[in-house]
C-alpha cells in the first residue's frame, strides 16, 4: 500500500473520497437527545457570536512541520518523547493571545489542549505525557481559561479520540499513526475511561466551558465497502456515553465532532472544515449541512500547527470572505494560529487580526447577530440579515448588477452604503430587487449595502 502523507487537520484525502461514496455501517438506535434550557441558551449566544480564533499548539510546534508530524515522518513513540526535554516556550502569554483575539474581533477561542500525538497541554492526573513534565512546568490551560474570564471571552477546548502514542487506543484497526512502533494491543474500554478522566478533569478544574471540540472519530469510522485488518468488528466509540457525560457536567457546554458526516446524537454545532459550509473544494465538507448551528473552520496558511515552510498566507480579502459567507450560512469562521515554539504568535498571523480587526470595526453589525440571508452565498457574494434589514455583501463586482428574485420583503424604505451611508439606486418590482455591482477593492474587499425593510 502506498504512503499516505497528510496535510490535512484530521482526515485523509483517501478517506474523504471513501467516505463520500460509501455509507456509514447502520447503528444500533439511541435514545433521543433534547437539549437542555442552558445548552439551547449556548447555541444562541454561538450563533450570534460569529468569529472565533483556533490554537494548534504542541510538542510538534517544535519540529516546524505542521501537526501531523508525527504520523507523517513515521517518528517512533521513544523518539518523540524526547520533545518534552526541549518544550520550554517562556514567551507563552495568555494575557496576548486573548487580547490578540479580542483586538480582531473573535469572541471564543479554541485551544487544542490533546492532539493526536497525546500531548497533553494541562495538568492532568491521567497522562505524565503532559505540560507539566516539561521544562516549563506550568499549566498553560490554567493560565488561558483564568484570562479568557477576565478579558469576557469564551473558551472551546479542542480535544482528540486518537491517540498514536497509546498502546490502549485500538491503532492496529485505525487508519493513522501505524509507523510510531507500538506492539501492544491495549484494551479499548480502558482507552474509553481513560477518556472520560482527561475530559472530566478539562470540565471541572478550568471553570466554565463554551464547548469541547472533538477530532479523530474518522480514524476508526465505519465504512461498508472497506476490509480492515485482522478485525471482524468495529470499534465502538461510547460518543454518547461520553457526551451525556460532557452534559452532565456542565449542561451548557456545547458539543462538535469533526467526523465529517452528519451530526450524531447528542452533538450541538456541526463544523466544516476548510470550506464554508455547502462547499467542499478541500474534499474534507461534503456532509449535508444541518439544522445545528454551524461553523468553518479554516487556517490563515495551509497548515494548523507551525510550519516553517509555510509562507502562504491569506490575504485580508480571503479572510473576509470567509468570514462573510460563513455568516451568510447563519454560520461561525474559527480562524486558526500555529504559535511559535516559544508561545509566540506569528507576526503575518498578528497583521492580519489586526487588518480584519479594523475591517470589523466598520462592517461588524452585518456580522454579529445576524442570520444568513433568504439564499445561500452566490459567486457574487451574500446576505445577512438582522430583523428589519438586510445586509448585501459585495465579494465580487464583475457583472454589471445585482439581482435578487423572490426577495421576500414587501418594501424597501431605503438602501446605503454601510461604510459610509451614502445612497444607493435600486429598482424593486414584482419580488425583484436589482443593486449596483459595487467593485470590492483589496482594501475595501466587500462592499455592504443597508436595505432597510418592512
Amino acid at each position: 500500500m502506498k504512503k499516505i502523507i497528510v496535510t490535512s487537520l484530521t482526515l485523509l484525502a483517501l478517506s474523504a473520497s471513501l467516505f463520500a461514496q460509501s455509507p456509514v455501517v447502520p447503528q444500533p438506535p439511541v435514545q433521543p437527545y433534547t437539549p437542555s434550557d442552558a445548552n439551547m441558551q449556548s447555541r444562541e449566544w454561538f450563533k450570534n457570536a460569529k468569529f472565533g480564533m483556533f490554537v494548534h499548539w504542541g510538542l510538534f510546534s517544535l519540529l516546524g512541520d505542521g501537526e501531523w508530524v508525527m504520523n507523517n515522518k513515521n517518528i517512533k513513540i521513544k523518539d518523540y518523547s524526547l520533545l518534552t526535554k526541549s518544550f520550554n516556550p517562556v514567551d507563552f502569554d495568555a494575557a496576548r493571545w486573548v487580547a490578540d483575539a479580542k483586538r480582531a474581533g473573535m469572541k471564543y477561542i479554541t485551544f487544542v489542549t490533546r492532539h493526536h500525538d497525546g500531548f497533553s497541554l494541562w495538568n492532568t492526573r491521567y497522562s505524565d505525557f503532559n505540560i507539566m513534565n516539561t521544562h516549563f512546568k506550568r499549566d498553560v490551560l490554567k493560565e488561558l481559561a483564568e484570562e479568557c474570564r477576565k478579558q469576557d471571552m469564551k473558551l472551546f477546548l479542542y480535544y482528540s479520540i486518537l491517540d498514536w502514542r497509546r498502546d490502549d487506543y485500538s491503532w492496529w484497526t485505525g487508519r493513522t499513526g501505524q509507523g510510531t512502533g507500538r506492539t501492544v494491543k491495549g484494551n479499548w474500554e480502558d482507552y474509553i475511561q481513560f477518556m472520560k478522566n482527561q475530559l472530566s478533569e478539562l470540565l471541572t478544574n478550568y471553570g466554565p466551558i463554551g464547548g469541547i471540540w472533538f477530532d479523530g472519530y474518522w480514524d476508526q469510522m465505519p465504512v461498508e465497502s472497506e476490509t480492515r485488518k485482522d478485525s471482524d468488528v468495529f470499534v465502538n466509540w461510547h460518543m454518547r456515553e461520553i457526551y451525556d457525560h460532557i452534559h452532565a457536567l456542565q449542561p451548557g457546554c456545547l458539543i462538535g465532532n469533526n467526523h465529517h458526516m452528519s451530526p450524531l446524537a447528542g452533538e450541538d454545532f456541526q463544523m466544516f472544515e476548510q470550506d464554508v459550509p455547502g462547499e467542499n473544494t478541500k474534499g474534507l465538507s461534503f456532509q449535508t449541512i444541518s439544522h445545528l448551528p454551524l461553523e468553518t473552520c479554516a487556517t490563515i496558511n495551509n497548515t494548523w500547527g507551525y510550519s516553517i515552510t509555510d509562507s502562504s498566507f491569506k490575504s485580508k480579502a480571503e479572510v473576509v470572505g470567509l468570514l462573510v459567507k460563513s455568516a451568510g450560512n447563519g454560520g461561525n469562521l474559527l480562524l486558526n494560529i500555529g504559535p511559535l515554539p516559544n508561545g509566540e504568535m506569528q507576526p503575518e498571523f498578528v497583521h492580519v487580526f489586526n487588518e480584519i480587526g479594523d475591517w470589523i470595526k466598520i462592517y461588524g453589525e452585518s456580522i454579529y447577530n445576524t442570520e444568513g440571508g433568504y439564499i445561500r452565498p452566490q459567486p457574487w457574494g451574500c446576505l445577512t440579515t438582522k430583523p428589519g434589514k438586510v445586509y448585501v455583501h459585495i465579494l465580487q463586482g464583475t457583472q454589471p448588477e445585482i439581482v435578487l428574485t423572490d426577495f421576500p420583503y414587501k418594501k424597501i424604505t431605503k438602501a446605503t452604503l454601510l461604510k459610509d451611508g451614502s445612497p444607493v439606486k435600486f429598482s424593486f418590482k414584482k419580488k425583484v430587487l436589482t443593486l449596483p455591482a459595487i467593485a470590492p477593492t483589496a482594501e475595501d474587499p466587500d462592499q455592504v449595502i443597508v436595505l432597510e425593510v418592512k
